[in-house]
C-alpha cells in the first residue's frame, strides 16, 4: 500500500484522491459531509476489499470504533445537501479570496482557487468542482489586534472548527508552539477562514466593518 489521504479540507465533493491513486481515504464526517456542526464520525474508504474487510470486522471489534446511531443519523441527513452546500460554498470562497487580495492589510491569502496560489494549476486538475471553503489570510498586526478583528465580526463566527453552513474564524497566533511549523509568512496575524453559507456580499462587508474597527 503506497499511499494515505486525507480529505478533511476538501471533502470528496471537490477531489477524489482514490482516483487519484490512493489506497485509502480518510475522511471527517463531522465536516463538510454533514455540513451543520452537531455530529462526530469519520470513515475509511478504499477500493481494497480485503482490508476494508479487516478494518469492519476487526477493528471495529477491537478498538470500539463505532460511531453512535444518533450520529449516524445526523450525518445522513446533512449529507443530502452535501453537494449544493460544497456549490455554494466553492464559489463564495472564490470571491471572498479575491477580496482579501486586495486588502492593504492583507499580508498574503493561501487559497489554490487563486491564480496567484504557487499550487493553482495542480488544483484545477485535480479539482475540478472547485478548491474549497477554507481559506488561511494574515493581517499586519500583533496578535491582541487580530482577537479584537474576530470579536468585532457579526455575521462571521469567532470560533475553532470548520465546514459548517456558518462562516467560521480563529487565528493562530504567533505565541502558539506550532507557529514555526509554518511557512514564515504565516507566522503573524495568521487566521483560518472556513466560508459558510452565507451570501458572499454580506461575508465581505463584515469583514471589511471588523477590518475598519481595528484601524485596517
Amino acid at each position: 500500500m503506497q499511499c494515505l489521504s486525507a480529505i478533511l479540507i476538501l471533502s470528496p465533493y471537490n477531489q477524489k484522491p482514490l482516483q487519484l491513486g490512493a489506497d485509502f481515504v480518510v475522511e471527517a464526517l463531522t465536516k463538510f459531509i454533514n455540513g451543520h456542526g452537531d455530529a462526530q464520525g469519520g470513515a475509511i474508504i478504499s477500493n481494497d476489499l480485503a482490508a476494508m474487510d479487516r478494518i469492519r470486522y476487526e477493528a471495529q471489534v477491537n478498538v470500539g470504533s463505532v460511531i453512535s446511531p444518533f450520529n449516524a443519523w445526523q450525518i445522513f441527513r446533512g449529507c443530502v445537501t452535501f453537494p449544493l452546500r460544497m456549490q455554494r460554498i466553492n464559489e463564495s470562497a472564490g470571491i471572498i479570496a479575491q477580496w482579501l487580495e486586495t486588502r492593504a492589510h492583507v499580508t498574503f491569502v493561501s487559497y489554490p482557487g487563486l491564480e496567484s496560489s504557487p499550487g493553482h494549476e495542480l488544483a484545477r486538475k485535480q479539482m475540478p468542482n472547485g478548491c474549497g471553503g477554507v481559506i488561511s489570510f494574515g493581517l499586519e498586526t500583533d496578535d491582541k489586534t487580530v482577537e479584537r478583528f474576530c470579536a468585532a465580526l457579526k455575521v462571521v463566527t469567532f470560533a475553532v472548527s470548520l465546514g459548517h453552513d456558518e462562516s467560521l474564524i480563529f487565528p493562530q497566533p504567533s505565541y502558539d508552539e506550532r507557529i514555526r511549523l509554518y511557512p514564515k509568512a504565516f507566522q503573524k496575524g495568521f487566521l483560518r477562514f472556513s466560508v459558510g453559507l452565507e451570501e458572499p456580499e454580506d461575508i465581505i462587508h463584515d469583514l471589511d466593518q471588523a477590518l475598519r474597527a481595528v484601524g485596517l
